[in-house]
Order: C-alpha cells, then sequence, then structure tokens
C-alpha cells in the first residue's frame, strides 16, 4: 500500500536535509516541501506560533518504520510531526511510479 508521511520542519535548511536524505536512501519515490507556514500548538504549558515547512513524502507502507527512523536521525525536534496516511485512491500511473521503490 502507498502512503504519504507528513512531517514539520523548522526551516528550509532542515527540510532540504531530510527530504533528500529519505529519497537517496530509497526510503521515499518523492517529497514535496511546502513553503513555511504558521503552525499554532501547546508545547510544555505555553502557545507557541512558529514558521514551518511541511514536507509530503510518498511511499510505501512496509518502509514507515525506517523512514520514521530516518526522520527522527535528521530532525531537530524532541517530538516532531510524523503521521501517516493511506493513499486509497490516484492516479494509476503516479501510484504504480511510487511502487518503483520495491
Amino acid at each position: 500500500m502507498n502512503i504519504i508521511v507528513y512531517t514539520t520542519c523548522p526551516n528550509e535548511e532542515v527540510a532540504r536535509t531530510i527530504s533528500h536524505k529519505v529519497v537517496t536512501e530509497r526510503l521515499a519515490a518523492c517529497v514535496h516541501r511546502h513553503q513555511a507556514g504558521t503552525s499554532v500548538y501547546e508545547w510544555e504549558g505555553r502557545v507557541e506560533e512558529d514558521s514551518e515547512i511541511l514536507l509530503m513524502i510518498k511511499t510505501k507502507e512496509k518502509l514507515y518504520e525506517p523512514l520514521e527512523a530516518a526522520i527522527l536521525e535528521a530532525h531537530p525536534y524532541d517530538v516532531p510531526e510524523i503521521i501517516a496516511v493511506s493513499i486509497d485512491n490516484g492516479l494509476a500511473a503516479y501510484l504504480r511510479w511510487i511502487d518503483h521503490l520495491d
């Protein structure tokens, strides 16, 4: 099954490092970096607001665990956002292209 893994990064340098790492290591077919947006969240009892870059990582479900480990290794946050969702439908040719990770 194909999945999209979302993670946010504090800056372009971290986003670029993670993007290149997971594609080079064949843990992802593609990573789309969305330029800075604003996240509002509670952390350690305070409401925080920060600019972050969202990564959309297209991959295979069977690669989730090593992908998560690679993100954690390169990520500066104590508890980074790492969320995986299934791709239930999509352009068949694109979904087959993700399968090249097999």
